[in-house]
């Protein structure tokens, strides 16, 4: 579930910037010389990154929670 949730804001994260991204790709090309409009080499490999990088961290954090006893957190709180 953990790892559902960090995949979700990843995936809100990315259906926002990749528009962004290729919006503001554009306006470079335009204004710059040597600047590719459309990269996908570039597209691809950073959104493969940002899904393996939460993949991790809601893993990390999955199986940290996954160590604490629940009677210890409910006495905690």
């Amino acid at each position: 579930m953990v790892v559902g949730q960090s995949l979700k804001l990843a995936a809100l994260g990315l259906a926002i910037g990749l528009p962004v991204a290729l919006a503001f790709g554009r306006m470079m090309a335009g204004a710059l010389f040597g600047v590719v409009e459309l990269d996908p080499l570039t597209f691809v490999g950073f959104t493969m990154l940002l899904i393996g990088v939460a993949l991790l961290a809601g893993y990390l954090s999955a199986r940290r929670a996954m160590r604490v006893d629940p009677m210890v957190a409910l006495r905690f709180e």
